[in-house]
């Protein structure tokens, strides 16, 4: 939406911020003195019918107080008696009158009838646009926000730091996000790019669109900082996965002497949680636990999926149960973490308990809880809960039907799976096939993986994971003339396999490997230290598992291949730097193979019961069960220069 300004305006602007700073004029209502009128709460105990026979004095302050508390405790029912008594009083058409009900509907949700005194009115001023502006913004209807703005502003109306902030908010939500460079010119122009309130504001736009760098110009450019515009620039950065500039911001924050906020401990649980930084979350929980806040359910939520996708499913446990409130989005957040690492069984009875506490299961408890019974082999338990969420009156989107389609797939129902997507009542999305495809990698039906296969390329021909999949099933199946096809198929479509890397936090920095990494300085030890482990557990029973190798090779050199995966690199790795009672988190950025979820789930047994009787081995890629799948907890972030190296190996 274009916007237009006024050139007379801008003098206008400037005028008026010197005449905010000038005393108000005392009005006769103003007088500090009592009033001898029924009480406040007289209107909102009456009905409209006996409010006919009351007598009610016209007296501007007592329907101001009225109004107020209405807005306050949104009664917008008592809010419409006091408006109709309102117009059968002299004070109809007084200008301050009508904006203190266009703000009582505007913050009631009711911008229909706010809009209706809106045009009744038979004069305006800056209050009454910037009352109704404020309403649409807040209330996620941002079109008519910037409509109305323009139209406040054609009318010659001065907007003052208020409207700004709303305006700025609502093009934040404005989805083609075309007009933020434009109103903060604006700002400029008009002299408020360095108030604090309009600062926050487009700190907030600017974040929204992921325009970093101008947020942190606008920021710069404050007179003076709040606690909002410090939360706006760290929500942005954890938005965007730049943990570490919001951990070190929040650092800033707390030098310049302001309090953190929930918000500000969810954005940054949420950043962590979604780059695997672990240790800085457990940094930021230990602060708010010394800083004496409340563990409510809008920061905690957020923890306890930090801890919950780090693997940590015992913390996870505890920050559920300190919360001081438990709402659906807590208990979901528990039963994914259950669901994610294997606990089939453990997530099914939270689940039922969830329900008998009187919390309704939503679409994403009954996505948590297929989920878990599909990893954990739970055939019947998972057609059941599908079947429940029907009778519960949710509709099944498609990702609930790739979670069933996961569910037979893995428990070796392919046909069944097939012609449950045969019968679905949507069109098959590229994921559900993608599911169906990974159970017969998983149980080497060559030719249904080949059908499913046909039709994720059609769905999703930019995707390189399918055709690794099928690439891996005719390999394993010795079909190598086969496979070679696949594999000209991507080189002459342009698509590119990507590049697996697994990655350990050790003392605050990241470590990252990829399969036979000879770049390492430490590379020589790591060997040495994975051949100890790796006799150990062939000691009690691992045998290498070559299927796994994709690589046209002889069996000696595939179990060479097999021994350097990115991820037992990783393990080496941490077991060289990290103390006895550590806990390791290794995690990976696609699929971990079979052989090395098989042979670090056997090294977790022979190194607690050997190595060290404390150690305490974690894998956020190992899951618990044999039949867990096992996938990315985050995405890591690395500089251009190692991602460069990194996608021009051959892996």
């Amino acid at each position: 939406m274009a916007l237009r300004f006024p050139p007379r305006l801008l003098s206008q602007l400037k005028l008026s911020r010197r005449l905010n700073s000038l005393p108000a004029p005392v009005s006769e209502d103003s007088e500090d003195e009592s009033l001898k009128f029924p009480s406040n709460d007289l209107l909102l105990r009456t009905s409209s019918n006996d409010l006919e026979g009351s007598y009610i004095p016209a007296d501007r302050r007592f329907y101001n107080t009225l109004l107020k508390k209405c807005t306050v405790f949104k009664l917008l029912i008592q809010g419409r008696i006091v408006h109709a008594h309102i117009l059968q009083s002299i004070f109809r058409h007084d200008i301050v009158m009508g904006n203190t009900l266009l703000n009582m509907y505007a913050k009631c949700g009711s911008l229909e009838e706010a809009r209706k005194v809106f045009e009744k009115m038979p004069q305006r001023d800056f209050v009454t646009w910037t009352t109704l502006i404020s309403g649409y913004s807040q209330h996620d209807r941002p079109c008519d926000a910037l409509l109305f703005f323009n139209q406040m502003l054609r009318f010659g109306f001065s907007p003052n730091e208020f409207t700004l902030s709303s305006v700025i908010k609502a093009a934040a939500a404005e989805r083609r996000g075309c007009c933020g460079h434009q109103l903060h010119g604006f700002c400029v122009k008009c002299g408020f790019d360095s108030n604090v309130h309009v600062g926050s504001a487009l700190l907030d736009l600017y974040t929204r669109y992921g325009l970093m760098d101008d947020a942190q110009l606008v920021f710069d450019a404050l007179e003076s900082r709040n606690d909002v515009s410090w939360n706006a620039l760290i929500a942005g950065h954890a938005r965007r996965s730049g943990t570490e500039k919001a951990l070190e911001l929040f650092q800033g924050m707390l030098r310049d002497g302001f309090r953190p906020s929930h918000f500000s401990y969810a954005s940054l649980f949420g950043a962590c949680s979604s780059t695997g930084f672990l240790e800085q979350g457990k940094w930021v929980h230990a602060y708010m636990i010394k800083s004496g806040e409340k563990l409510v359910a809008f920061a905690g939520n957020t923890l306890l999926d930090m801890y919950a996708k780090s693997g940590s499913i015992h913390d996870a446990r505890k920050i559920f149960d300190r919360l001081a409130k438990r709402d659906v989005v807590s208990w979901n957040s528990l039963l994914t973490a259950y669901a994610q690492h294997g606990f089939g069984k453990e997530a099914v009875w939270w689940f039922e308990e969830m329900r008998r506490v009187g919390i309704r299961p939503n679409e994403i408890s009954f996505l948590s809880v297929l989920t878990a019974c599909s990893h954990s082999g739970l055939l019947d338990e998972g057609w059941h809960y599908y079947e429940l969420m029907k009778k519960d009156g949710i509709v099944p989107e498609a990702w609930h039907y790739v979670t069933v389609v996961d569910l037979l797939g893995r428990a070796g129902d392919l046909n069944r799976a097939l012609r449950f997507i045969e019968e679905m009542p949507i069109e098959p999305t590229a994921a559900i096939w993608k599911a169906l495809l990974n159970a017969c990698r998983m149980h080497k039906n060559t030719e249904l993986g080949a059908y499913a296969a046909e039709h994720v390329f059609e769905l999703d021909p930019d995707d390189p994971g399918p055709h690794v999949i099928l690439y891996n099933i005719y390999a394993s199946g010795g079909r190598w003339n086969d496979a070679a096809r696949v594999r000209k198929k991507m080189k002459e479509s342009g698509v590119k396999k990507e590049p697996a890397c697994s990655w350990v936090e050790i003392e605050n920095a990241i470590h990252m490997f990829v399969a036979n990494d000879e770049r390492h300085p430490q590379r020589e030890e790591i060997a040495r230290k994975w051949e100890e482990v790796l006799a150990k557990i062939k000691e009690l029973g691992y045998v290498p598992d070559t299927s796994h190798v994709i690589v046209h090779v002889d069996q000696q050199e595939r179990e060479v291949n097999l021994q350097y995966h990115s991820e037992k690199i990783a393990l080496a790795f941490a077991l060289l730097n990290t103390p006895p009672g550590s806990t390791i988190h290794i995690k990976k950025n696609i699929r971990v193979c079979g052989d090395c979820h098989t042979a670090i789930k056997l090294a977790s047994k022979t190194l607690v019961n050997t190595i060290a009787s404390n150690v305490e081995l974690e894998s956020a890629v190992l899951l618990a069960s044999s039949w867990s799948k096992i996938t990315p907890t985050s995405v890591m972030t690395y500089d251009a220069a190692k991602r460069s190296k990194l996608e021009s190996l051959t892996l």
